[in-house]
């Protein structure tokens, strides 16, 4: 029998009132800006037991305007930017390129919380890109080394030659270099942070950033 798709989403409940717990969020008591929220929030997520905290959607637009998202990996957020990489060929790559801007979303719903970040993407110096993959696992190197991010596939059996080699090269060059692997550094312009509540009424508390400091402001969920 086949599956009735709205019939398993008319199933699903989320955040039951009495059954879930979900954590409080007084916006009064928040940092002055966002980056020290964000922290504490991913904190808070790894002691809760979420799986792979920092995965992130990242939202693109191409040349026409078209947008795209996709799951990646943060490899940082300071001062600098929330940071992210990837193949400068790839298709987020050429996004990047023609149109410099991109929207960070993080989900952690264990907490019930959601983080939004946007604003002007940048790349970093060469070295950095390359010092960030070397600080990575084998096999983040070896999916590096692999190469062709994106490009049309002529079967599995190539990918798989092309990865075994390219795991050869990473275990027995550690710091083997992949010239088209590129840091990008989101600087935000914008960051909301939600906190969902069983009775609908959710926490949305919005930096925005001005030309000395950042203000903050509650949005209707």
């Amino acid at each position: 029998m086949d599956t009735d798709l709205h019939e398993l989403l008319r199933g699903l409940r989320v955040w039951e009132p009495g059954v879930t717990e979900l954590p409080p969020f007084d916006p009064a008591a928040a940092p002055a800006e966002p980056l020290a929220l964000f922290t504490r929030w991913f904190a808070d997520a790894v002691a809760a037991g979420e799986r792979e905290p920092h995965t992130v959607s990242l939202a693109t637009s191409d040349e026409e305007g078209r947008p795209d998202v996709r799951i990646v990996m943060l490899h940082g957020a300071d001062a600098d930017g929330w940071s992210f990489a990837t193949h400068a060929h790839s298709r987020k790559g050429r996004h990047l390129a023609a149109r410099p801007e991109a929207a960070l979303a993080f989900y952690w719903p264990l907490r019930g919380r959601q983080v939004r970040v946007r604003g002007p993407v940048a790349v970093a110096p060469p070295e950095q890109a390359q010092a960030d993959l070397h600080a990575r696992s084998a096999g983040a190197l070896a999916a590096a080394l692999t190469g062709h991010q994106s490009e049309v596939l002529g079967s599995l059996e190539e990918l798989a030659r092309a990865s075994e080699s390219a795991w050869e090269r990473a275990r027995s060059a550690p710091h083997t270099e992949a010239p088209s692997w590129t840091l990008y550094r989101l600087h935000p312009t914008e960051v909301e942070f939600f906190q969902g509540e069983t009775h609908r009424r959710h926490v949305r508390l919005r930096y925005r950033r001005t030309d000395t400091a950042w203000t903050r402001e509650l949005l209707w969920p």
